[in-house]
């Protein structure tokens, strides 16, 4: 069993080591703007994934991922040799598409706002179906319910008592 804090620590190290060697080495013109964003390694430090994200359209994401692709050889034994590991990972390359979430919860949010000040505007100009105070307010039930006396008993019925 690996301790949780070396793993971490390893991911950390293979997060910078990929980012210097891309920033330094590599030289394919295939290469955008791009940003290690993180790296997660297994318990094992067998397999290794790298997010990235690249500034630019959809060509500039497909040439960066051909030209990492083609660079992962030497990524790999770069990060290999610096670790000191027995194994060196292998690397996956994955697009983090952080920015397009963060684009969509944006849009979300913004719908939501406009949502709520329509509501208000409604709200503010609303007025209420019936009368403002909906429930009958009757004074003599409340005064005959002090007494103890009981309203159908002061009005005897019209006509007799009918058996």
């Amino acid at each position: 069993m690996t301790d949780p804090a070396k793993v971490r620590r390893h991911a950390e190290r293979v997060r910078e080591l990929v980012a210097s060697v891309v920033r330094s080495q590599i030289k394919d013109p295939r290469l955008g703007m791009i940003t290690i964003t993180d790296a997660r390694i297994t318990a094992d430090l067998r397999d290794a994934t790298v997010f990235y994200t690249v500034l630019g359209d959809a060509a500039a994401q497909s040439g960066t991922a051909a030209a990492l692709e083609s660079a992962k050889g030497m990524l790999r034994s770069t990060v290999g040799k610096a670790l000191g590991l027995r194994h060196s990972p292998t690397l996956t390359f994955v697009l983090d598409d952080v920015q397009d979430q963060v684009k969509h919860i944006d849009d979300l949010l913004a719908a939501a706002r406009n949502a709520d000040a329509e509501v208000q505007r409604l709200a503010a100009q609303a007025q209420y179906a019936g009368d403002a105070q909906p429930y009958r307010l009757d004074e003599d039930e409340d005064e005959d319910t002090e007494t103890g006396t009981d309203a159908e008993d002061d009005n005897p019925p019209a006509g007799g008592d009918r058996r």
